[in-house]
């Protein structure tokens, strides 16, 4: 149920907290040799942040380049598990998260990650009412802190199911391990009796 879940193509869930900021999160499949490409459009000074995790496939790693509108590489790593990272826009323009399974030639990668838009800054000019001004912001970060939570819970509700999935592969192998000794215990065992039984068969001469 579980990997049939996960290999749905894109399951986007729309999550608008009261600040509305956006947070976008995915489960998707990245083939083998392939990399997918994803993209928010912002305006200067926007603060973006990137949370990842390998779900399943392979060694649990992923390539990840995130750029900016002129092409300038603002973060990349190689074969990370999981990982965070964020950063302000520092021109208006799309914003691209790439993630690479070109070092695989067989095995798909299966990944989550969350794409958090924050508020486009705001023109000083218009915040006449300093105290809605206050207030807002202490909604803004209660806001950011659920999400917070939030994602924590989806992180490792991920981890739990990917390691229910790696014990119960382990288990099955064990099992099937165990079974392959106890037939090549019980052929070793009727071998020696064969062979105890010939040797000191008494043997008539004709």
């Amino acid at each position: 149920e579980y990997k049939s879940y996960l290999r749905m193509w894109l399951v986007p869930v729309l999550l608008v907290s009261l600040n509305f900021n956006v947070v976008v999160s995915y489960f998707t499949e990245v083939p083998a040799k392939k990399e997918l490409c994803f993209f928010d459009n912002v305006k200067s000074g926007t603060k973006l942040s990137l949370t990842f995790e390998v779900a399943e496939g392979g060694f649990l790693d992923i390539d990840v380049r995130i750029t900016g509108p002129e092409g300038k590489v603002i973060h990349e790593s190689t074969r990370e598990s999981s990982g965070k990272y964020s950063f302000s826009a520092h021109v208006d323009g799309d914003y691209r998260y790439c993630f690479s399974n070109t070092m695989s030639k067989v095995t798909s990668k299966i990944i989550m990650f969350n794409m958090e838009v924050g508020d486009p800054p705001k023109d000083n000019a218009n915040n006449i009412d300093q105290d809605h001004d206050i207030l807002k912001d202490q909604v803004n970060q209660l806001s950011n802190v659920l999400f917070s939570i939030k994602h924590d819970q989806e992180y490792m509700e991920v981890r739990d199911k990917t390691h229910h999935i790696i014990s119960n592969s382990t288990n099955t192998r064990v099992v099937w391990w165990a079974f392959f000794e106890s037939l090549v215990l019980l052929a070793l065992s009727l071998g020696q009796v064969y062979y105890l039984k010939r040797f000191f068969e008494v043997r008539r001469v004709v």
